[in-house]
């Protein structure tokens, strides 16, 4: 038996680093998503920026493709699920970049599709309904999300890997409610680049 388990982090740096520890504890790529804002367009498919997991100065993509491996928006490549990413516009969320097993069902968030938005594609891990509205405002905002399906047995131990720098969903929905924020609206205008730098400077640790 496995278990979905979902975290929101104010960035994807921080998601980034949840993934990478994830794969490096034996989580294989293929059970893990990411979904990360890409309202201040720090990739640019590829343009300035460029997956570069192995830190070796190269795109992970372009060395993935020259082995033979497929690379897409649906899928990781060889060298891990970073490799993978695509970019993808949600209704209500803005830009966003995405890998892994979810983005399929994203992909019907993306286009208005029955699975209900944004919303539905998250509930889909297990997030509950209110939990998934601060998950998706966080995403309008700046942030990302990792989800990762684990065997029952080692669910704590990647729970509290994923833990470490993941936002406390209580305490931003209730940051988010003083604002005058009540749940998640796919007809809102999504953040732009400054909207974003400033709401993630909320929360600079």
């Amino acid at each position: 038996m496995t278990t979905t388990i979902s975290r929101l982090y104010n960035n994807y740096g921080d998601a980034r680093a949840a993934v990478q520890q994830l794969e490096t504890a034996g989580v294989a790529h293929n059970d893990i998503s990411i979904i990360a804002s890409n309202a201040d367009n720090w990739y640019n498919d590829g343009k300035d920026t460029f997956p570069d997991r192995d830190l070796d100065g190269k795109d992970d993509r372009a060395e993935a493709a020259g082995k033979g491996a497929s690379i897409g928006a649906a899928a990781g490549g060889a060298a891990g699920l970073l490799t993978g990413l695509g970019l993808m516009a949600i209704p209500g969320i803005g830009p966003v970049v995405a890998a892994g097993w979810l983005v399929t069902t994203l992909a019907g968030a993306a286009a208005g599709g029955a699975t209900g938005g944004a919303l539905g594609a998250l509930t889909q891990t297990g997030i509950s309904k209110d939990e998934a509205d601060v998950y998706a405002e966080g995403l309008r905002r700046g942030g990302a999300v990792v989800s990762a399906r684990v065997a029952d047995k080692d669910a704590a131990r990647f729970q509290g890997m994923m833990d470490r720098s993941a936002v406390g969903v209580a305490e931003r929905a209730a940051a988010y409610r003083k604002s005058g924020w009540k749940t998640f609206d796919p007809k809102a205008t999504p953040y732009n680049a400054d909207q974003v730098q400033k709401e993630r400077s909320l929360y600079m640790k």
